[in-house]
């Protein structure tokens, strides 16, 4: 059976988007044009700018499709009845597996999120808003005196993002550690980080 038109019109963008990511990943959203774009992805401009009108509209959704699926693993991660801390474990698993599989869209949203117009840019910060505060909830439910500290479970929200979200700059997938395995150490740190903070 054959693909229906609309089928085929979600893989060509997909396309543009992967090829994108992977462009403004390596040169930047400044240092890559349209023309550099259909070159990698082997396609003309005028088929890009048939999907998209502008280069702002592309790296829109390089970023969103990332913080959505994000939102997606953090909304699977903690769903149910398992514990707090199973969940937050979940959550970074899900999280590492995303960051390493889509590394680029990954190093795009850390780097290039103020070249967004603003309402663009709005749309993806509450995304991770949402984010930390799914965290941060999670923190505190595994240690409820993080709430007799002002800023306490917010910081740790934080410094659990910060422990994660920069290891595209450094972890080899095919390195001595894994994903997994560098997966539970972060939340490991983060457990006993809280824990002490809360005393």
């Amino acid at each position: 059976m054959a693909r229906t038109q609309a089928a085929e019109y979600d893989e060509r963008k997909e396309a543009i988007v992967e090829a994108a990511a992977a462009l403004f990943a390596r040169e930047g959203y400044n240092g890559a044009s349209v023309a550099d774009l259909a070159k990698r992805g082997r396609i003309s401009k005028s088929l890009i700018y048939h999907y998209y009108p502008s280069k702002d509209d592309i790296l829109y959704d390089v970023m969103i499709s990332h913080v959505r699926a994000l939102e997606v693993a953090a909304q699977e991660a903690t769903s149910g009845s398992a514990t707090p801390e199973r969940k937050l474990r979940e959550l970074t698993h899900r999280f590492m597996a995303l960051y390493v599989g889509a590394a680029d869209r990954h190093k795009v949203l850390l780097n290039d999120l103020d070249h967004l117009p603003r309402a663009r840019r709005a749309e993806i910060v509450a995304v991770q808003r949402r984010l930390i505060e799914m965290v941060q909830k999670l923190l505190i439910e595994i240690e409820p005196a993080l709430k007799r500290r002002s800023g306490a479970a917010f910081a740790a929200a934080m410094l659990f993002f910060g422990t994660i979200n920069w290891t595209h700059t450094w972890f080899d997938p095919k390195g001595a550690v894994s994903a997994g395995a560098l997966a539970e150490m972060a939340v490991d740190l983060t457990l006993g980080g809280i824990r002490k903070a809360a005393e």
